[in-house]
């Protein structure tokens, strides 16, 4: 089965019009998007858009031989004037099943947002499942009596918008390591070039240009996600933000929290209760500053977050602030712990996301203590991104890649 994306972006295209964002601004020329549209063997087209008959064309094919249009969007879309000898464009209700004069087979997918999913079956077996924007499969349809025994060959989803609508279909078996997993829908919420291919290759997706041609079934590698990945970065830099988002594919993930609870502290309360909501229902929080156990277990993908305040939990344990402690036995404990933690990073089999603060930039701290944590973050951080296969350093929202 031959697909050919005629549009990879938003129903409004990429760059949107009149908007002088600055993704916007440099989606022009290869990077420029129309609104998704597929083209499956020139037979079923999946939304008919503007310009979609010069798309073809321009990739060398033609929209004269389609003998079936599908809707997906949530809405009918934008006017678009039928081209001569294309069957009107119908949607498939939801669970049922339509047979192309083709050949191909479809089915509707159930979505939780408005819209119609599609699962196209081509006359050699072959089988993709396409997504709307910002939709996800609707409640237990992955993995359940709908969905297929074996994973898909192809999705093309809302991969950057509903990360979670991909760890869903992981989840259920629907999509696999051998599943080619295509980001359409494309916005401008992410910049285009490195930053798009580095945020789909997070995902395990791939983005590709207007007007390519696939073939369902055909194998692509895309990078996988390091095992051990550090991400550095100062205060409300972006760097939780950046970490969640490499794991949000991923259809299960204990988020590991070193802050804990603090008795009578509204505002850090609140702090914990933002970071919550943001997180995919999925995921399973531990509130631990014990690290090394956890590590050494089997199970899903680790989010760390943060080393900062787990070296501070481990100073307090050795009383590390007094500097009398600190020059007799406090020293060598602390580095007794930090490489009980370095050990256990360096033989983990876990995929591992650890969050730290980037400190001594510039401002020395005024006291010894607080010259005794900038210091020791510092080695603290050396040492845990020798053992990662991957670091980042997010600055003002902007992730640097300084390890790859």
């Amino acid at each position: 089965m031959e697909l050919t994306l005629l549009g990879t972006g938003t129903p409004e295209g990429l760059p949107r019009p009149g908007c002088p964002c600055a993704a916007c601004a440099v989606s022009v020329g290869p990077r420029a998007r129309a609104a998704t549209s597929l083209l499956v063997d020139e037979a079923l087209l999946l939304d008919l858009t503007p310009g979609a008959v010069l798309a073809g064309a321009r990739a060398g094919h033609s929209l004269a031989g389609v003998r079936q249009v599908l809707l997906t969007h949530p809405h009918d879309g934008p006017s678009v004037e039928l081209p001569p000898g294309l069957p009107a464009a119908v949607r498939v209700p939801d669970g049922r099943e339509l047979a192309v004069i083709s050949g191909h087979r479809v089915r509707a997918v159930p979505m939780d947002a408005p819209g119609t999913g599609y699962e196209v079956t081509g006359p050699d077996g072959s089988r993709l499942l396409y997504l709307p924007p910002g939709a996800a499969p609707a409640g237990q349809e992955a993995g359940g009596p709908g969905f297929p025994q074996r994973p898909y060959d192809m999705v093309l989803a809302d991969v950057l918008g509903r990360p979670e609508a991909l760890a869903r279909l992981r989840a259920g078996g629907a999509a696999g390591p051998t599943t080619d997993v295509i980001a359409v829908h494309l916005d401008h919420d992410t910049p285009p070039g490195r930053e798009l291919e580095r945020r789909c290759a997070a995902a395990g997706a791939r983005a590709v240009p207007d007007g390519t041609t696939v073939t369902v079934g055909e194998y692509h590698a895309v990078p996988d996600l390091p095992r051990r990945t550090l991400v550095l970065g100062g205060a409300r830099s972006g760097k939780s933000l950046e970490a969640e988002r490499r794991l949000a594919g991923f259809p299960e993930v204990v988020y590991v929290a070193t802050s804990g609870t603090r008795a009578g502290d509204s505002e850090w309360a609140a702090r914990v209760g933002l970071h919550r909501e943001r997180r995919p229902g999925s995921w399973r929080t531990v509130e631990t500053c014990e690290l090394a156990p956890l590590l050494a277990e089997g199970g899903p993908p680790l989010l760390i977050d943060c080393l900062a305040l787990w070296l501070t939990d481990a100073m307090d344990r050795v009383g590390a602030w007094d500097d009398a402690v600190w020059a007799g036995r406090g020293r060598k404990q602390l580095q007794e712990r930090v490489a009980e933690l370095v050990a256990a990073l360096r033989a983990t089999r876990r995929t591992v996301v650890a969050v730290s603060n980037e400190v001594g930039s510039g401002i020395v701290p005024a006291t010894a203590s607080g010259r005794r944590f900038r210091d020791e973050l510092g080695r603290l951080n050396s040492a845990v991104a020798a053992e990662c296969e991957h670091v980042l350093l997010v600055v003002a929202g902007q992730a640097v890649v300084l390890k790859d």
